[in-house]
């Protein structure tokens, strides 16, 4: 087992480094939030606390740098996008051909169906996966730190290589969701804001507070709806823990992830090939993962619960 200060000499400086740089960076900007001194400041504790800390940040610090990607991706936000370039009736056409439904003798796409048939019951079921799936995500990486250290190290690591190839993917395909369609039509606006939809703006409206809107609001990936990471997530969760859990777990994790799915659609946020593309995604990436993290670290198949990697 190769050991920590062996991988990082330097640890535990490099961890927290690119969260004090977005600080700085945002500060420069006057762009600087709480959460991103909060971040940091958690970070640092994290790093010069114990021994312990350090191994839970180590572990879990690809995570924070998907944030921090995911913070300055605004400053990159139309890069390689043109009004020629953008997927929009194209998409939707596939969605049609492939996955859609008669309605009243015209062929239409479930997003359509789903838009004039939807249920405050419906609406508030699929805002929970949509609301919580970083938190799962936070709370499987917590669950592996204390049983599979090894295995979270491949997960989060695959997490954020995940994150990557979908933001590479954003610029290299740009496509717009079908709440863009139903919104603005097959027209291409690069000017256009982020939307939570119809869906989410009932239950922010229901909730009382503009909670979907406000994590919509700060989304520079109005055209990123292919390839689905809200599918890939649960979907990398499920392929890594299927072998490590019983009857429940297993059970647990195809239910997210299927009502993941679902409320993609629902929604109006993904294209059903949206999905298709982001469980491909899931998959590469965790086949990839377990090669190359595996005879990288020396990691076992599904890991060694306990193993200890600080010394």
């Amino acid at each position: 087992m190769v050991h920590v200060h062996r991988l990082h000499p330097r640890f535990p400086l490099w961890p927290v480094a690119p969260f004090w740089l977005l600080a700085a960076f945002r500060a420069v900007q006057s762009e600087l939030r709480w959460d991103h001194i909060a971040i940091a400041l958690t970070a640092t504790f994290l790093a010069y606390w114990s021994v312990w800390t350090k191994r839970l940040l180590l572990g879990i610090v690809p995570i924070g740098l998907v944030g921090v990607l995911y913070d300055t991706m605004r400053s990159f936000k139309n890069v390689g996008l043109t009004t020629d370039n953008v997927h929009v009736c194209d998409l939707r056409a596939i969605d049609q051909r492939f996955f859609g439904l008669q309605v009243n003798g015209t062929r239409a796409t479930l997003h359509d169906y789903f838009q004039t048939h939807a249920t405050p019951f419906l609406d508030r079921y699929c805002a929970i996966p949509y609301g919580t799936f970083i938190g799962v995500v936070v709370l499987y990486s917590v669950y592996l730190f204390r049983r599979d250290y090894p295995g979270l190290l491949r997960f989060t690591w695959s997490f954020l290589a995940m994150n990557v190839a979908g933001f590479i993917t954003y610029h290299l395909y740009p496509a717009a969701p079908p709440w863009y369609f139903h919104a603005h039509g097959c027209a291409v606006d690069l000017s256009t804001h982020a939307s939570e939809g119809p869906n989410l703006e009932r239950v922010d409206a229901w909730l009382g507070m503009r909670y979907f809107a406000g994590i919509y609001g700060r989304s520079s990936d109005v055209f990123g709806a292919v390839p689905s990471l809200h599918v890939a997530y649960p979907l990398l969760m499920l392929l890594d823990g299927f072998r490590r859990h019983r009857w429940l777990g297993r059970v647990l994790l195809i239910w997210f992830y299927l009502s993941m799915c679902f409320a993609a659609v629902y929604l109006d946020h993904h294209w059903v090939f949206d999905i298709v593309v982001g469980s491909l995604y899931a998959v590469v990436i965790w086949v990839l993962a377990r090669r190359l993290l595996d005879a990288r670290f020396g990691l076992a198949l599904g890991g060694a619960p306990g193993a200890e990697v600080v010394k």
